[in-house]
């Protein structure tokens, strides 16, 4: 099987499993127990927040909480400034966020709160400047991606984080899910209050998360029980998982062989573009303001659906866009705010490669990807 669809999740890699297994087995017991055998298990904890903290370039160990996944993240991140602060009741998002932040926001507009939608353009990119002026004395926080899940294109988060800084008090919140282990992070040296992480786009298993809360930021407890993850999260931990978070974040944090990854996607996204007619990029096509795995490819006046099925009967794994919203069959909702048309938009394919694809993978896809999109054409004209 060819696997081009690690934007939606990837493959556990063998020194990771390896580093979960022991708490499988032997190494089972609690690390809230008082005796020898949980402290034990305890000191995997703090390796492994170790290793999340370096990865992320955080500044203390402790601004690193595990949690179960990126959805967890965003969801504290947002309900958790909203408790602290009951007398805010402004959020602003984008028009473009995963599912995990658009439709909380939606359901809290439902509420009563008031949420301003930032737009962006035909590439993906917003306006900063309509954020500066979005900006008010109640806006509790700024929840926006580093990159975005469907066509990889990066947000200046940095500088998103310096204008709100300037123009409000409000905090500010970066989904990172997509972005991490794919490009560097050095959240110290930014104004970012949170920050979300999910271990399964990364390498770690499925049920493991983080949320970087920096150490002025005083954010409520998402559940309510013991004292783990210093009072800040309940529930006993899943030493496995997080041990199994921690190897991954060693194994990601150097970024060196997207190198790779990039040359083999540049090579995948330019012949399809040059090879297939009615073929269309969706998203920037500046390199150094996208992902360096990912490209979303429209073939016009076919159907995404189709094209995938017909993939996968040849073996090659792919998405038609978010795996968190495979089942709507409708048009993508990052390419409707885009102003993709509804014929290129229902004909997208998502590519996202990852550190265990090869170049015959990409050969392979090139050489049945043209007879498949020219079958396809045939039938819908």
């Amino acid at each position: 099987m060819i696997y081009f669809d690690n934007n939606a999740t990837t493959r556990i890699a063998p020194e990771v499993f390896a580093a979960m297994t022991p708490f499988l087995t032997e190494l089972y017991g609690n690390p809230s127990s008082a005796y020898g055998f949980g402290r034990d298990v305890r000191g995997a904890i703090a390796k492994a927040r170790e290793s999340v903290a370096a990865l992320a370039g955080a500044n203390d160990t402790n601004e690193i909480v595990f949690t179960s996944c990126g959805t967890e993240s965003d969801n504290w991140a947002i309900l958790g400034t909203l408790e602290a602060d009951p007398s805010k009741k402004h959020i602003i998002t984008t028009r473009v966020e995963h599912e995990a932040v658009r439709r909380l926001c939606e359901k809290l507009e439902r509420r009563g709160y008031e949420v301003t939608w930032l737009e962006v353009d035909e590439n993906g990119f917003l306006d900063t400047d309509e954020l500066k002026k979005a900006l008010r004395a109640d806006t509790a926080i700024v929840s926006t991606m580093l990159a975005n899940n469907e066509t990889g294109v990066l947000f200046p988060v940095e500088e998103i984080a310096c204008i709100v800084k300037e123009h409000s008090n409000a905090l500010v919140h970066v989904d990172g899910i997509n972005a991490v282990g794919k490009i560097p992070l050095n959240l110290k040296n930014t104004e970012i209050d949170l920050f979300s992480i999910s271990g399964h786009k990364f390498h770690a298993p499925k049920g493991i998360g983080a949320l970087y809360v920096r150490d002025n930021v005083r954010l409520p407890s998402f559940l309510i029980g013991g004292g783990q993850e210093n009072s800040k999260r309940a529930g006993t931990e899943a030493v496995h998982q997080i041990a199994a978070l921690g190897a991954a974040a060693d194994l990601v944090r150097d970024c060196s062989p997207m190198n790779e990854i990039f040359a083999l996607r540049n090579r995948l996204e330019t012949e399809i573009l040059n090879k297939i007619p009615n073929s269309r990029l969706n998203g920037t096509d500046d390199y150094s303001k996208r992902l360096p795995n990912t490209s979303s490819i429209s073939f016009s006046n076919t159907n995404g659906e189709a094209i995938l099925a017909r993939l996968y009967d040849s073996g090659v794994c792919v998405s038609t866009g978010s795996a968190c919203n495979s089942e709507t069959r409708q048009a993508s909702a990052v390419l409707q705010a885009m102003n993709i048309p509804y014929s290129d938009a229902m004909g997208a394919i998502r590519f996202s490669l990852g550190r265990y694809n090869a170049a015959e993978e990409v050969d392979f896809v090139l050489e049945k990807l043209p007879g498949i999109i020219k079958d396809l054409s045939a039938v819908s004209a």
